[in-house]
């Protein structure tokens, strides 16, 4: 199902993952932004391409290859990345939204205690 009325671009990108206690931002591979936490990248946007790059559950990563529009990401599909294409959007913006936000949070689960205890 393709939504088209809805919009996702890079400020809304911005504005979710800004929410998200101790995000960074940072410019790799010359034209990718990433949003991290204590240096973890758990979302990636071209800022030439578009689109964006999470990491999802297995689960969640096998039900939404499935769909038009979404891909297993380039070099990090095997740890369950997925990349949604920009035009047209593969998703509603709030399932989007809620996508980010389950990748932050299976990243920070990762960490270590204490990183995720300071994060608050």
């Amino acid at each position: 199902m393709t939504h088209t009325q809805d919009t996702f671009d890079l400020e809304d990108l911005r504005v979710i993952c800004r929410a998200l206690p101790g995000t960074t931002e940072d410019v790799k591979w010359g034209a990718d932004l990433c949003f991290c936490v204590a240096g973890k990248m758990y979302a990636v946007t071209g800022l030439e391409s578009g689109g964006v790059s999470l990491k999802t559950t297995p689960e969640t990563f096998a039900e939404l290859v499935q769909r038009p529009g979404i891909e297993p990401a380039a070099y990090v599909a095997r740890y369950h990345w997925v990349s949604l294409a920009e035009d047209p959007l593969p998703l509603p913006t709030e399932q989007i939204a809620e996508l980010v936000r389950e990748s932050y949070a299976l990243v920070r689960a990762k960490l270590p205690k204490r990183v995720r205890d300071a994060l608050g």
